[in-house]
């Protein structure tokens, strides 16, 4: 007998101001939605405050601005922390955003071991894919791993990492290549963890991954079953874990952002829906829905209900979630996923020689590779070897989309107002006090996260509590990768 197998349905608020995600938030939840999603803006991902000069023109352009303990207030302002599962998409700053997050369940007076949600907080993917990083690689780890403490002993049901392999993908990686490096990224982190002290079933069973549902439908479904069966063997056999939920592979899922057109954007919605019935057929435990105009702007909200009635579709009107492994047994899945498993298998490999992943991004091993991988795709594209339908193939004439979202100034101009208040009317010894006692404790081995929390309760700021680990981790300017 099978049990059905559901997900969390997500979509993000990406909108230019708290304000307008909060209410962004609250009509997702009258449509029926528990799981939310926070991408935060640039600043924000790589430690700057609003009123930074480098965040001019920036500020809420591609998410939600958050410079201190205010900004998630309002946020999340009539949202019972206790209600919803929240994702935040994050990186650098992963540990502060998470201060803030307990610090405003504290202040509703929740019991924060009642948290549950996840935090992205894999920054090795920065250094392979995408860029927002602020530190060097091992000091980033040391991050990663106060996180993991912190949590087992507090917030027992959040997610403690998010092991990325969505961006990878989305820097033109090969399925095989987001398997095999999102993964060897996962074994770096669990050996980290293992390296500071802790046992690998304590904290194993709370990773999550998070992979890219990208176009070629058969390949994706296959991909998404290899991942799940490296990373069981990988656990049993190469950290032997004994708890059958440190062996699970739990990953959320989102349509790939990359395949979005600008030709012809209607036939996005067809994209995204095939995209997510190949995650759901793969097994993901969680799911977003790209919006159809998302190559143009941050989402209308017509374009995220679209979004979002198509998960709801695939979830309650067809029957494709009622059992788990549609396609398991089938000659053709069975086939990809061992090709996927086996070519994943010989990356790994390739990584481990070289010392690691942390060592193999210092080498540029894992970024020469997409490079090369992107080069490839977009030739065959220029060429018409690969068809994207409205591009390249079957152009037709389009009409603009209507009601596109645009940032206004006015919004940026109220983030710097309350940024600014915040700064006034704070207690302004206080802030010092424990930004010098975070000074003072990251130079040690000690958890740095209880530290940080104290920080964000007194409306430290991130770009304060940041620029401390800067100057202790030895940083007077950002890290430049390979």
């Amino acid at each position: 007998m099978y049990r059905g197998r559901h997900w969390t349905m997500r979509q993000y608020a990406r909108f230019a101001s708290a304000e307008e995600s909060n209410k962004r938030y609250r009509y997702l939840l009258q449509q029926g939605q528990t799981g939310l999603s926070i991408a935060f803006d640039l600043p924000t991902q790589i430690g700057y405050d609003s009123d930074h000069p480098l965040a001019h023109g920036e500020i809420g352009k591609v998410g939600v601005p958050v410079s201190t303990l205010k900004d998630l207030e309002v946020l999340f302002e009539d949202i019972p922390l206790d209600k919803v599962f929240t994702s935040m998409t994050i990186n650098s700053t992963a540990p502060v955003l998470l201060a803030m997050y307990v610090a405003l369940a504290r202040k509703q007076g929740m019991d924060v071991a009642k948290l549950e949600g996840t935090v992205q907080n894999d920054i090795l993917k920065e250094y392979i894919a995408r860029g927002t990083y602020i530190f060097p690689p091992r000091p980033s780890m040391r991050l990663i791993t106060d996180t993991f403490r912190y949590c087992k002993d507090n917030v027992p049901k959040w997610n403690t990492i998010s092991i990325s392999g969505y961006h990878i993908r989305e820097a033109g990686s090969t399925a095989v290549q987001e398997v095999a490096f999102t993964l060897a990224d996962g074994i770096a982190c669990v050996q980290a963890a293992i390296d500071a002290g802790l046992d690998v079933d304590a904290f194993a069973g709370r990773l999550s991954f998070f992979f890219n549902a990208h176009n070629n439908f058969f390949e994706e479904i296959a991909k998404f079953r290899a991942a799940r069966r490296l990373w069981a063997k990988t656990m049993k056999h190469r950290f032997g874990a004994t708890d059958a939920k440190s062996c699970m592979l739990r990953f959320h899922t989102q349509t790939a952002g990359c395949t979005l057109t600008s030709q012809q954007p209607v036939n996005n919605v067809v994209r995204v829906a095939v995209q997510a019935l190949a995650a759901v057929l793969g097994g993901t435990q969680s799911l977003h829905t790209n919006c159809y105009d998302e190559a143009y702007a941050p989402p209308s909200e017509d374009s995220v209900t679209v979004a979002l009635r198509t998960q709801q579709l695939l979830g309650y009107d067809n029957g494709v979630a009622d059992t788990a492994d549609q396609l398991g047994g089938s000659y053709f899945i069975e086939y990809l996923t061992s090709r996927i498993e086996d070519g994943a298998s010989a990356y790994m490999a390739k990584i481990d020689a070289l010392g690691g992943a942390v060592a193999a991004i210092e080498q540029g091993f894992q970024q020469r590779e997409i490079r090369e991988s992107a080069y490839r795709y977009q030739k065959e594209v220029e060429s018409g070897k690969r068809t994207i339908v409205g591009v390249n193939k079957f152009v037709s004439p389009y009409p603009k989309i209507a009601g596109l979202l645009r940032v206004e100034p006015e919004q940026a101009k109220r983030q710097l107002a309350r940024l600014a208040e915040v700064k006034r009317n704070r207690d302004a010894v206080k802030v010092k006090q424990q930004l010098a006692r975070l000074e003072a404790l990251a130079r040690t081995t000690d958890n740095t996260m209880p530290t940080i929390l104290g920080c964000v309760e007194a409306y430290a700021s991130l770009g304060e509590v940041c620029d401390v680990l800067r100057g202790v981790f030895g940083v007077q300017e950002e890290y430049r990768a390979v």
